[in-house]
């Protein structure tokens, strides 16, 4: 089952890089009445996710503080220590933005948001998408229909809907 507009996110947990080592991070506790943005990539590095999707919402982010988002949640089907560099890499943990793995696709499997492409690599992996999350409710969601665009799932977009 693919993830809807009005449905309640699944318990699950993700991962990051904390001072001693990865940490796991309940998403739930993240999630539970607070107002945050969720945007998922195909991978860390890839073409479109570094130099599109991440840095519309490090543009974005605060206008989303302005608009009452809690926090701001990028997912990818990555280990927390290429999630972390990468963070750096981009700025976006400079910026605020939580940088959280599922690197089993645990997660993104669990909400129909997986796909793969075998031939670039790509196995078990999430589609592109953005989600404004109210209480662990979907309030929005915008899901690309190609992992290679970054139109309707940019942080601008999004942000139009808050």
């Amino acid at each position: 089952m693919t993830i809807s507009k009005g449905d309640k996110l699944p318990e699950a947990t993700l991962v990051k890089m904390g001072e001693n080592g990865p940490e796991e991070v309940a998403l739930a506790d993240r999630l539970a009445g607070r107002k945050v943005v969720l945007f998922a990539v195909p991978g860390a590095y890839t073409p479109t996710c570094h130099s599109a999707h991440v840095p519309s919402f490090i543009r974005t982010k605060d206008e989303f503080d302005a608009k009452g988002v809690d926090e701001i949640i990028c997912v990818s089907v990555n280990d927390p220590f290429v999630m972390a560099s990468w963070g750096e890499a981009t700025g976006a943990t400079a910026a605020g933005i939580a940088m959280l793995g599922d690197p089993e696709s645990a997660f993104t499997s669990a909400i129909g948001m997986d796909f793969s492409a075998p031939p670039a690599g790509l196995i078990k992996r999430s589609k592109r998408y953005a989600m404004l999350v109210e209480d662990g409710v979907v309030t929005q969601l915008n899901e690309e229909a190609s992992p290679g665009e970054c139109e309707v799932s940019a942080g601008e977009t999004l942000l139009a809907q808050v």
